[in-house]
């Protein structure tokens, strides 16, 4: 039986814990957590963009250096931003020296307004493609879709966009800490940088890589690029696979469950496609096939989404 002392312990544990963590209510509480060696991610909630979560869905990270601090896509809204840095405080109160983004989806970057608001000097990386883009149209749409998910309450932000343009196989040191970065695109996007802190053997996959969500591919995307891109992925010498949604992990968790959706999801419409179905029709008789997926948030909407598009590819590479 436990002492009463260690149940003081206990609790006063937990509410140290839930009192430093950022609570969303009924979205959950969010902080940083050590992923490896000098490495911290704060894995977003799963939920689509809506008022309760300001938009925040991703999993924004943050590498320990020597004299400051380098993140990786700090979350979809300035209101999102603040609260990120705050969060990072509780690690380390080092200044922000760097800020990667994977892609140009907004619920990964439009936090950079915070950012840059505090730590001017801090230098945003991202793909050339993706800095012409969010300094478009792309990036307005963004915004507004923002502020209408979630109900003006992210009203405020505004578009910050990298600066710095990287190139694949680019190899960049910032305060010791050498990432080096990969680019097969068209993938998720065709703004796509998958990030590899060298330090620590940990890849950050942006949203070539799902743990547990569904997401998009829009008309920029190739879905077998992404199988490429995962598939290269396994391929590096990786410690820590760091998903865009979902919890970080090994290949095993964080990255082969996706790649083996993508792979199966083209075996079933490459060979409906020869039995000349329609892509709905495929869907329909082919989605209890992906039961074992079926919990994943986001399957109902994308997964009829996800058939159509990887048709299109099909039918493409048959011309």
């Amino acid at each position: 039986m436990l002492k009463i002392s260690t149940i003081i312990i206990i609790l006063s544990f937990i509410l140290v814990t839930n009192t430093l963590a950022w609570d969303l209510g009924k979205e959950g509480r969010f902080q940083f957590e050590q992923v490896n060696d000098n490495v911290y991610v704060m894995h977003g909630p799963r939920e689509e963009p809506n008022p309760d979560n300001y938009g925040f869905m991703n999993n924004p990270g943050i590498i320990v250096a020597e004299h400051g601090l380098i993140v990786i896509d700090p979350g979809s809204a300035y209101p999102v931003g603040l609260e990120v840095l705050k969060e990072i405080e509780k690690i380390s109160t080092k200044p922000v020296l760097a800020v990667f983004n994977t892609h140009v989806h907004g619920d990964h970057w439009l936090a950079n307004q915070a950012i840059k608001e505090k730590y001017p000097q801090a230098r945003i990386y991202g793909h050339p493609a993706m800095i012409e883009q969010a300094n478009g149209d792309t990036g307005l749409y963004w915004v507004d879709m923002m502020e209408r998910l979630t109900d003006g309450k992210t009203k405020g932000t505004r578009v910050v966009a990298a600066e710095t343009a990287v190139t694949n196989s680019q190899t960049i040191e910032v305060d010791g800490q050498i990432f080096k970065i990969h680019s097969l695109i068209p993938a998720h996007t065709n703004t796509d940088i998958m990030i590899e802190h060298v330090n620590s053997k940990t890849l950050f996959t942006g949203d070539n890589s799902f743990n547990q969500r569904m997401g998009r591919f829009d008309e920029t995307a190739s879905m077998m690029g992404n199988i490429k891109a995962l598939e290269y992925a396994l391929g590096l010498d990786i410690k820590t696979y760091v998903p865009g949604h979902g919890q970080s992990g090994s290949s095993d968790t964080a990255v082969k469950p996706f790649l083996n959706y993508l792979k199966r999801v083209q075996q079933v419409v490459e060979a409906g496609f020869e039995e000349e179905l329609q892509d709905f029709e495929i869907k329909d008789r082919i989605i209890a096939q992906f039961e074992d997926y079926s919990s994943w948030a986001g399957f109902d909407i994308n997964f009829g989404k996800h058939i159509n598009s990887m048709y299109l590819e099909v039918e493409k590479a048959a011309w």
